[in-house]
């Protein structure tokens, strides 16, 4: 599909195991956008990805999630894969036995579809070019995807994956978490290089120093289970500056009780 992309959420409630989540997320990411999800631990945010991804655990139990016009939540994962949804997860799996080099063809090749597989050699020179431009060595396109990588290399491989099948809507998860300054300088730059009118940026982070590499257009505050505040980058200055606690009081929102896995 072309044109500008959308993601439109609403009313989203997530439940798992019986306990409810997300109690009723709205959300409009278009292409050309970089939307930050701020908040405390436990507050919902990993599970918004999660669920919007497909994962198995998180059941949604109310709302709607459109991209581009199509019903995301009728998708199996596969398929909102192909539509052009890409989650950069915060703990990447390890995979014995597939090359990071195949699986990013195999996995470029089913999103682009029959009949438009990329070449081998020119799959193969975009890819050195692109680790290139994330400091990775070329050794690891042949190295079993994942396995024995650092955390920052992980979250490089995420952003190296991301730079290769060319998503409509990207959700990055926490891509910060775990990175040294170097580090995170070098992920920045590689998501920035993705920045088109055909890419809409989806980031989940902690921290406002993830957002002084990779400038939002709007901030939003997740507390229990909802957005309870937009606004633009100066929001991430005022919490970097002041915490969450002002907001809470403002809000008359209680501490946080959901775990802090989610």
């Amino acid at each position: 599909m072309t044109g500008v992309p959308e993601l439109k959420i609403s009313g989203l409630r997530v439940s798992i195991d019986g306990k409810e989540i997300l109690k009723g997320v709205d959300l409009h990411v278009r292409g050309g956008e970089v939307h930050a999800i701020m908040g405390p631990n436990g507050t919902g945010k990993s599970t918004l990805a999660s669920a919007l991804m497909g994962h198995p655990k998180y059941t949604v139990t109310d709302g709607s999630v459109m991209l581009d016009g199509q019903d995301v939540l009728a998708m199996h994962v596969d398929e909102r894969a192909r539509a052009g949804l890409f989650l950069a997860m915060q703990y990447p799996s390890e995979v014995t036995g597939v090359s990071n080099a195949n699986f990013m063809r195999m996995a470029l090749n089913a999103r682009r579809g029959e009949g438009q597989e990329v070449p081998v050699l020119k799959f193969h020179r975009d890819l050195q070019n692109k680790m290139k431009a994330l400091s990775m060595d070329p050794e690891f396109a042949q190295r079993y995807l994942n396995e024995g990588f650092s955390g920052g290399e992980k979250k490089r491989n995420e952003i190296l994956q991301m730079s290769v099948l060319e998503p409509r809507i990207a959700i990055l998860d926490e891509i910060d978490s775990g990175l040294d300054i170097d580090a995170l300088r070098i992920v920045a730059e590689g998501v920035n290089a993705q920045k088109r009118p055909e890419f809409g940026l989806l980031m989940i982070t902690h921290y406002q120093r993830l957002l002084q590499y990779i400038q939002p257009d709007y901030v939003h505050v997740m507390m229990q289970g909802r957005i309870v505040r937009s606004g633009g980058r100066e929001l991430a200055e005022e919490l970097e500056a002041k915490g969450y606690d002002w907001l809470k009081a403002e809000l008359g929102i209680a501490d946080e009780t959901v775990s802090a896995t989610v």
